[in-house]
């Protein structure tokens, strides 16, 4: 067996064997080595650099579009350098010709170094490092996009604020709640009151009983959120519904009286806009709830629902195996009938030009955030896509002189993707979600992995990994516009994560539900936090703040992470600790250095990296330290520390990082 060989870019001369992607980029012909997702009609050149001493005689490039047959290219000779003892070849791959009519399409590649006795093949780690390898190896992805219909600019501007609407803010607008048998019940304990939980996760659960937050107490804490930097609210489901979370969508058309109905909304969308912010809402469309409009099961509806009536107009909307108990559900939950989005009349629905998707768009809201965006066909986006950018051409005039015009601010469609959305495989299909006329970026679930094994086990490799393949497979507008989150509704809050040990998850609901971290292990937890929530803002996309996040609040999961926001509770030093870092961070974010520009990594060890931020001649480097040792890393003289976690110094150009220690230095 040969050795494997590695590599690593950046290392000049040292290195057996070079790749390099050259192509023209903003700044002109520029090294573009680290992407590998390409819009379509960009001319690349393929270079490889390779010592004389590994015997290597030609060089190979064996592509194939996915699905289809490999096949196999040769690299032209170029030159020898006979000082350094290295060979340079190239070939010049056109990204239209490859995807010839259709204008996007992805593909799969691997070098193949011929030598006289045997032949090595590139085994990518992370779409750029590799090692070589003598059989098979991993391949390369090249992701070609079409920008027929580009990103939305504005998105990734500023910090987006993820609202749980039952449990943000109860404001003093009118509500109405509905009675009866399946009513609501109202907890009026807001600060010390826990959400109903079932005696085992997993247990059924009414989801009845509510704590009171509405659209009104968002328009109400609108300071407060322009306080952190917020450009972007994202409003968990707002449809009429009979649960509190609103996942169970009722009338599409509605929003809940609850949560104020249309005059709330449309108050918050007026008030928002002068802000300069948006809103975006969130968009359940693969399923509804049984007690809706569509299926109405239990009559609560004046309409003829599809488990009423073979006959009624929303019968083929789902897909019954004998009518009408047995029926498609999203992961068999009864109460959640899947939507046939194969049926015309159910698509246009949501996706025709006076689709759900549009109406709200014309109405003001800025965009969508796609809930479980794996069960939506391709047939679905691709025509939602279309009605979205058509209806933000219609959407209403600015609300104040900084807003854009309508048309100049298309509407943003985010997807909930749990991994990489680049090639991402969901119920045996490829998705395309990424080539460009269909999602404009997706909810990075890999950024919170990647941060979690640095900032709990010290791993920077692995952060380092997840950043270089993210940046590698997205387009670079898609990269821009990424959701960056620590903690969401599906997630355990991030401070009680740090601060857990593993057998703390173990406790039954009864204990879960009361739980808290002790006094030592919050404080570590906070520092960690911090740490994190540095890394958050800093990288390329737009941190998403779950509620209550900003000021420590604690929760195992669903429902323990919905608990009602402790605004009794905000002079609570630790609180207003954490409250005011987080402050300094949106202010951070809304320099444009952290919008588009450049992101490259300067160093990095077992448990520390720093990477730097650079746009129009700017630049900030940020640098992160979970080892047990200081760490030490140079920069310029001029450069000053501008925002600091635990010990960091910087004296004419030296930096020194303590153990659990961050800095942002500019």
């Amino acid at each position: 067996m040969l050795p494997r060989l590695p590599f690593s870019p950046g290392r000049g001369d040292r290195e057996t064997v070079r790749f390099e992607k050259w192509g023209t980029g903003e700044r002109g012909r520029e090294d573009l080595s680290r992407l590998g997702a390409f819009p379509c009609g960009q001319v690349l050149t393929l270079r490889v650099t390779c010592l004389r001493r590994l015997g290597v005689s030609a060089v190979v490039l064996r592509l194939c579009r996915d699905g289809e047959a490999e096949a196999d290219t040769p690299f032209a000779y170029i030159s020898s350098d006979f000082v350094s003892g290295q060979d340079r070849y190239e070939l010049t791959l056109d990204t239209a010709a490859l995807c010839g009519a259709d204008g996007a399409g992805l593909f799969y590649y691997r070098l193949l170094l011929v030598r006289d006795g045997d032949t090595l093949f590139t085994d990518s780690v992370n779409n750029v490092d590799f090692e070589l390898v003598p059989q098979g190896g991993a391949p390369f992805r090249l992701l070609v996009y079409s920008t027929d219909s580009p990103v939305p600019a504005w998105f990734g501007e500023g910090v987006m604020y993820h609202v749980f609407v039952d449990r943000f803010c109860r404001g003093a607008g009118p509500v109405s709640y509905p009675t009866g048998e399946r009513g609501a019940v109202l907890d009026p304990d807001w600060d010390h009151g826990i959400p109903q939980y079932a005696s085992r996760p997993g247990g059924e659960l009414s989801n009845n009983v509510f704590f009171g937050g509405n659209l009104w107490g968002v328009t109400e804490k609108l300071d407060y959120l322009a306080s952190l930097g917020v450009r972007v609210i994202y409003l968990s489901p707002l449809f009429r519904a009979y649960s509190n979370h609103k996942y169970d969508t009722g009338d599409y058309l509605a929003v809940d009286p609850g949560f104020g109905g249309e005059a709330a909304l449309d108050d918050l969308l007026a008030k928002a806009g002068a802000r300069g912010m948006r809103v975006i809402l969130d968009g359940v469309f693969n399923h509804t709830g049984d007690d809706s409009l569509y299926f109405n099961k239990y009559g609560t509806y004046p309409t003829k629902g599809a488990a009423q009536s073979q006959d009624s107009p929303y019968r083929d909307w789902y897909t019954f195996q004998s009518w009408p108990d047995q029926y498609d559900a999203w992961w068999g939950i009864p109460i959640l009938p899947k939507l046939n989005h194969r049926d015309p009349a159910c698509r246009a629905f949501f996706t025709g030009p006076d689709g759900v998707c549009a109406r709200y768009v014309r109405r003001g809201i800025s965009g969508w955030r796609l809930d479980v965006a794996d069960e939506l066909s391709d047939d679905f986006l691709d025509e939602l896509r279309v009605s979205v950018r058509a209806a933000s051409m219609q959407s209403p005039s600015p609300a104040s002189d900084d807003s854009p015009a309508p048309g100049e601010s298309p509407a943003v469609i985010i997807g909930e993707v749990w991994e990489n959305a680049a090639d991402k495989v969901a119920y045996g299909k490829r998705r395309r979600y990424l080539q460009g006329r269909q999602l404009d970026s997706v909810m990075n679930y890999p950024i919170r992995s990647g941060i979690l094994s640095f900032v709990q086990a010290g791993d920077a490799e692995q952060l380092y990994h997840v950043l270089t393949e993210l940046y590698a497979s997205y387009p670079r507008p898609v990269s821009d516009a990424l959701m960056n989150l620590l903690g969401t509704h599906d997630t355990e809050r991030i401070l009680t994560v740090l601060g857990s040990r593993p057998e703390d998850y173990d406790r039954p609901n009864c204990e879960l539900a009361v739980a808290s971290l002790p006094a030592g292990r919050r404080q570590r937890a906070v520092r960690l936090l911090k740490i994190a929530a540095m890394l958050q803002f800093t990288v390329f996309g737009i941190p998403s703040v779950y509620y209550g996040d900003e000021v420590g609040m604690e929760g195992y999961h669903d429902p323990f992470c919905r608990r009602p926001f402790p605004w009794g509770e905000l002079g609570d030093p630790v609180r207003r600790d954490i409250l005011d870092y987080y402050r300094r961070l949106g202010q951070l974010r809304l320099d444009p250095v952290f919008h588009g520009g450049d992101f490259a990594f300067l160093d990095r060890g077992p448990a520390y990296l720093a990477y730097e931020r650079r746009r129009d001649g700017r630049r900030v480097v940020v640098a992160a330290n979970r080892g047990d040792d200081p760490v030490h890393l140079s920069l310029d003289r001029t450069d000053r520390l501008i925002l600091t976690v635990g010990e960091a110094t910087l004296t004419e150009g030296r930096l020194t990082l303590g153990p659990d220690s961050a800095a942002v230095i500019g």
